[in-house]
């Protein structure tokens, strides 16, 4: 009977992942899963983790709500991962409450803007292979970035040769503007779309006009062949 009242004591969510320790940290809950060969992002992690360290694995993406259960956590270290992906809702249901998130030292290239901008947390994204593109550049400016790693994000590739090798608030200062390079893309792609559909106006206008031109003729031939008392009554 005591052995029951113990199960029904114990709090849904408080069982620690095998791979990790749960101890705590100024008395709140820490989950720690550093080096531990991960693939993947537990699925057992207390609710009530606080602060959780993933760091030093092997994860290699961060799918949509992965962290939506973990209400109360304000830390996350993914920092030293194989992270390449990050999809649009990773930080779902976190959002609001999460302090700090690093993902320096991963394989991101790029990242939807959507992911970031959400957050109230400070980023680290410093030592990633960055693509530097107007996505990167938004988030640079309107997220909330860790001052002192902001340098450490470097053009890995980038539109044009010059940028590449280069950390990319210092392409930005000298100039440069990625979102600019998209918006003339699109003013231009409209421009050929209009210029198509007035080609195809002007087309159908030239085809109206000979059509009538030559039906047109087709009746005055047709009138001239017929005898002129018939010609004048019709």
């Amino acid at each position: 009977q005591a052995f029951f009242c113990l199960l029904l004591c114990i709090p849904w969510g408080s069982s620690c992942p095998p791979s990790c320790q749960c101890t705590e940290r100024a008395g709140a809950k820490a989950v720690l899963c550093s080096s531990q060969h991960l693939e993947e992002i537990p699925k057992d992690i207390p609710r009530d983790v606080v602060f959780l360290k993933l760091d030093a694995n092997s994860i290699t993406r961060i799918p949509n709500n992965a962290f939506r259960h973990l209400s109360h956590l304000e830390e996350i270290d993914l920092s030293r991962n194989a992270i390449e992906k990050i999809d649009r809702a990773a930080f779902r249901g976190v959002a609001a409450g999460l302090r700090s998130l690093d993902l320096s030292g991963n394989r991101i290239r790029s990242i939807p803007k959507e992911a970031l901008l959400a957050l109230n947390a400070k980023l680290r994204l410093a030592n990633n292979p960055w693509h530097c593109e107007c996505a990167l550049q938004e988030v640079l400016w309107e997220a909330r970035l860790d001052l002192d790693s902001v340098r450490d994000i470097t053009c890995h590739t980038a539109p044009r040769e010059e940028y590449v090798g280069k950390p990319l608030l210092q392409v930005l200062d000298a100039g440069a503007n990625f979102c600019s390079v998209r918006q003339r893309t699109t003013d231009v792609a409209m421009f050929v779309t209009m210029f198509a559909w007035f080609a195809m106006v002007i087309v159908y206008v030239i085809c109206y006009v000979r059509h009538n031109r030559e039906d047109s003729c087709r009746h005055g031939d047709y009138l001239r062949s017929l005898p002129s008392g018939q010609a004048h009554a019709e």
